[in-house]
Order: C-alpha cells, then sequence, then structure tokens
C-alpha cells in the first residue's frame, strides 16, 4: 500500500471512491457534486491537499484537507474500497493528515461526520479527535458530529 499526493489522474477514482461510500449510506449532497466533480481546483487549488492510498497502482483509498478560514484543516471525503475496510487502511490514511497538518503548521484538523459511521468515529476517536459543539454553518445534511485534533 502506498499514499500519494493526489494528480489530475486519480481526480476519477477519488469522485467513484466517495460517492460509493456516501451513497451506500446517505444521498449524495450538492456540496459533495461541487467538490467531487473538480477536485483539483475546488481543493488543490485552493490550497489543500488530496492523499490518495494505491495498491498495485489502483487507488482503493483517499481522503482530502481543505483548508479552513481559522488556519486549519478540514479532513473530508475520506473513503477506503469496501474490500479493504478494516485493514488498517483508514488509520494510514489519517495519519497521513496529520503528518501534513504538522508539516504545514496548522494549528487544526476539523472534521464533520455522522454518528451512525461507528467505526470511523472509532478511528478518530483513537486518532487523537474529540467531540466539539456544531459549526455556525453546517454544510452537509448528514452532518451531525463535529470533531477536532488540536496541535500543541
Amino acid at each position: 500500500m502506498q499514499i500519494v499526493e493526489f494528480e489530475p489522474s486519480h481526480a476519477e477514482a477519488f469522485r467513484i471512491l466517495n460517492e460509493a461510500w456516501i451513497s451506500k449510506y446517505f444521498a449524495i449532497e450538492a456540496k459533495d457534486r461541487e467538490v467531487l466533480g473538480d477536485p483539483q481546483r475546488k481543493i488543490v487549488d485552493a490550497g489543500g491537499r488530496i492523499f490518495v492510498a494505491l495498491h498495485e497502482g489502483e487507488a482503493v483509498g483517499c481522503v482530502a484537507l481543505i483548508p479552513m478560514d481559522d488556519g486549519g484543516y478540514e479532513v473530508a471525503k475520506m473513503t477506503v474500497s469496501e474490500t479493504l475496510r478494516g485493514s488498517g487502511l483508514g488509520r494510514m490514511l489519517m495519519q497521513r493528515c496529520i503528518d501534513a497538518g504538522a508539516e504545514d503548521g496548522v494549528r487544526r484538523l476539523y472534521l464533520e461526520t455522522n454518528s451512525s459511521l461507528a467505526p470511523a468515529l472509532g478511528l478518530y476517536r483513537a486518532m487523537g479527535f474529540t467531540d466539539i459543539g456544531p459549526p455556525a454553518r453546517n454544510d452537509y445534511v448528514r452532518g451531525d458530529t463535529w470533531m477536532e485534533r488540536v496541535y500543541a
């Protein structure tokens, strides 16, 4: 397994991987379509980063770091191929986000998730994220749990 920085050739895999998990549990929302339709412009060109997990050259997982107004990154669009869930790949992707935040000198990582996603919540808490209150603006209908990991 290899985790690499996003390249434009990964855009289709990024969209497909995310649409698969979102549509399995929730409805794909307008904000999803906007970001998934052009991750280069909406995330990378806006100062964010995307990491793609490759297995034998095939994209099998991904995660995005989207810059926030407060100097942090939002962890977003994190998913792993269904056949590799439970393999530790999600932990590897999250560790890459934590390392990238430290490398880039951000003050915190923030994420929005759903309380029904117990394995994801367990991972986030194990990786140092704590629950916080809702933001002033909630971008996703499915978001009902908000977390952050603050850098010392």
